[in-house]
């Protein structure tokens, strides 16, 4: 009977596989993590952060991230241009999810 039931589950159709498709990558949980400790970040800021990342490709994730209605882009028009970042209200929402990762970490990283 077990065997039947995972034959015809489907994990693409969990919401643990839907929440990881959204964070998923090697930069945008700690983008949406500094987003939660800073608040509202600008774009040399975040990659002064992230310290080893490309323009492209924090871009490319910011990118991600307003499109998954996770990240707030505000683009002030002036000269020079002005584009800030924050977390949305449901970005915020996941922050609670990420801080239990964050807990779970310290709590279990090897003693120095």
């Amino acid at each position: 009977m077990i065997q039947k039931y995972i034959e015809d589950a489907n994990f693409e159709d969990t919401g643990f596989y839907y929440t990881l498709s959204l964070i998923s990558g090697k930069h945008k949980m700690v983008i949406l993590y500094c987003l939660m400790e800073f608040q509202v970040v600008r774009f040399n800021e975040l990659k002064r952060y992230l310290k080893n990342i490309s323009d492209k490709t924090l871009s490319t994730n910011l990118k991600e991230l307003e499109a998954d209605g996770l990240i707030i882009r505000t683009e002030y028009p002036q000269i020079p241009p002005k584009v800030e970042y924050s977390l949305s209200g449901r970005g915020k929402s996941l922050m609670v999810v990420l801080d239990q990762l964050c807990i779970w970490g310290e709590e279990n990283k090897p003693k120095k």
